[in-house]
């Protein structure tokens, strides 16, 4: 299950990233952060916009909403979401996770 906090005005959870994949998607949840695959190399922070548009695209909120937090050089990182709830993300999420 993935980690979900609500903080004020932001919803805060993990992300597992792998860079350099064939495609960017989300493919599941490790340990308790959901595991996205992004096309982009981890350089010049390529691999951290591109989750950043990935994430928005997909929660249906704008790009500027979405904030990773910390572990900008790590493949686990910390995403805030501004404007949702948690309630939101929870009943997003079975449609992001692929049934394996």
């Amino acid at each position: 299950m993935v980690f979900i906090k609500e903080t004020g005005d932001d919803v805060v959870f993990l992300i597992h990233v792998v860079p350099k994949s064939a495609k960017s998607e989300i493919t599941g949840v490790q340990d308790d952060a959901l595991k996205i695959k992004v096309a982009a190399p981890p350089v010049e922070g390529r691999a951290n916009a591109e989750c950043v548009r990935l994430l928005s695209d997909v929660l249906g909120v704008k790009r500027n909403q979405v904030t990773i937090i910390s572990g900008h050089k790590s493949k686990k990182k910390t995403v805030a979401v501004r404007g949702v709830k948690r309630s939101d993300i929870e009943s997003i999420l079975p449609e992001l996770i692929p049934l394996r």
